[in-house]
Order: structure tokens, then C-alpha cells, then sequence
């Protein structure tokens, strides 16, 4: 368990395991316990560098908004800190997006990616969670009292009192308008596409972000010579919701899959 001073904010983070480095990017309200259930399997053949990202867990919130670029650069500050030689990044959620900023703004630093259950424009959210995002602000505090989210940051945090701040920024955050498509097809770094099949946003949404990275558009072949350029890959695990996709034995078993590759 340590903490390191970079870009501006003093990041937490604990290292499991040994092996090749590998970046765990937890979700949004979490903290990287969120990742509890698959730990063990990644940090069993990997090194797991496991941040708490800005305002969540045991890193204390800034001045400044919560913003998924920034966030990046934080993670991108952190691997030049630990001095690591191109880790694999695996983000969840919030984590997702960060990990695909990351790959975006800082291609050489990462080696492969996983981006689970992040959509890469807002449009394509289910309206009934964009209408349930948009109630996310610190009033909600009182109501979520009995949730995880709130047990964990009252448990962890370094100023507990902060939680309705971190509602109001996360809040802010989710009605951002974004599209990430440009810069998604782009992508320079062998990314895996993981999505719940019944998700926050529908699995042809994740089938589209395939398609921005060549996959989809031919038989791969009987040699995969056909595979997208670039080494990219999709998969929809049965079973699951954005809510506990993380939890499913087969997060961390095709995520590593892909990462051994």
C-alpha cells in the first residue's frame, strides 16, 4: 500500500503479485477492491499495480473536475513513477474509459488493453440510465447510505465526509457529452472490447467500437489472417450485467486470454 505524487494529485495504489506489470482501472463510486473476485487470477501471473483513481478510495479528491482524460494522465503519471516498461492496462466502467483515454493520449505506454463495459459515446447509454444519471448529485447522498459505494468510501476514504462532493463530480462527469469515434479508430494499441450482454448500453454498441478497430468486416481465416490489423478483439460474456460482469470467473479468464495472446 503506498501513494504517489504525480500529476497533481497523491494517488493511491497497492501492488499484488508478480510478473508481467498490469494496471487494474476499478469503476466509478469503487475503489480497486471493486476487483476483489478476479484479483487472485490476474495477480497469480502478473504484477497488479491496483490505483484508487482520483476521489475514489483511498485517493483524496482535488480541485478540479473529474475528467476522464485527466484521469488518464494521472495513470499515465503513475506508470513513469513506478518506472513500468509498458504494462497492460484493464479498466471496468469508469475504468474502461480512463484505460481508453490512456491508450488514445499515451500509446507508448501501454502494452494491451482491455476496456470493459465503457461506451465510447453518450448516445448510445440506454435512455433509463441516462435519466437515473442525471439524479446523481450530492442531495443523493442521504439515499445511498445503505449502498456498498457508500459502506466502502466511509470505511476507506480519507475525508469521509466528501462522498456528496464525489457524487456531484461523478454526476457532472456522466452529463458530459462525448464521442470517442475518431479517436477510437485510431487506436494504435491491441485492445479488447468486453461488454456485458446485458449491459448499460446494448451489445451492438461494443460491436461497433469492434468495427471502428477493423474487426468484423471479413472471415478471419483458417491462419487468422483475417483478424483485424492491429491485434484487437471483441467479446460479449454471457450472463452478465454492467453491474456484475466484474464478479463473473470469466472476466479475469478472457481477459487474461487476451492478454497472453
Amino acid at each position: 500500500m503506498s501513494y504517489a505524487e504525480v500529476n497533481g494529485i497523491n494517488l493511491y495504489y497497492e501492488t499484488h503479485g508478480t510478473g508481467r506489470p498490469l494496471v487494474l482501472l476499478h469503476g466509478g463510486l469503487g475503489s480497486g477492491e471493486m476487483f476483489g473476485a478476479s484479483l487472485a487470477a490476474f495477480a497469480e501471473r502478473h504484477q497488479v499495480i491496483l490505483p484508487d483513481l482520483q476521489g475514489h478510495g483511498r485517493t483524496a479528491d482535488i480541485d478540479r473536475p473529474l475528467d476522464f482524460a485527466v484521469m488518464a494522465d494521472d495513470v499515465a503519471a503513475l506508470i513513469d513513477h513506478l518506472g513500468l516498461e509498458k504494462p497492460d492496462v484493464v479498466g471496468f466502467s469508469l475504468g474502461g474509459g480512463i484505460g481508453l483515454h490512456l491508450a488514445i493520449r499515451h500509446p507508448e505506454k501501454v502494452g494491451r488493453l482491455v476496456s470493459a463495459s465503457a461506451g465510447i459515446r453518450r448516445d448510445a447509454t440506454y435512455q433509463e440510465i441516462l435519466d437515473q444519471q442525471g439524479q446523481v448529485t450530492g442531495a443523493a447522498a442521504e439515499f445511498m447510505k445503505e449502498t456498498p459505494m457508500y459502506e466502502l468510501y466511509q470505511r476507506v476514504a480519507p475525508r469521509p465526509e466528501d462522498f456528496p462532493r464525489l457524487l456531484d463530480k461523478i454526476g457532472a462527469a456522466m452529463q458530459h457529452d462525448f464521442d470517442l469515434t475518431e479517436e477510437v479508430r485510431g487506436l494504435r494499441v491491441p485492445t479488447l472490447i468486453m461488454g456485458a450482454d446485458a449491459d448499460m448500453v446494448p451489445p451492438s454498441h461494443f460491436v461497433e467500437i469492434f468495427a471502428l478497430l477493423d474487426g468484423g468486416q471479413r472471415d478471419g481465416g483458417w491462419t487468422g489472417d483475417g483478424r483485424p490489423k492491429g491485434g484487437h478483439a471483441l467479446a460479449i460474456l454471457p450472463g452478465t450485467t454492467h453491474y456484475d460482469i466484474i464478479d463473473s470467473p470469466l472476466f479475469a479468464t478472457t481477459a487474461l486470454a487476451f492478454l497472453e495472446t
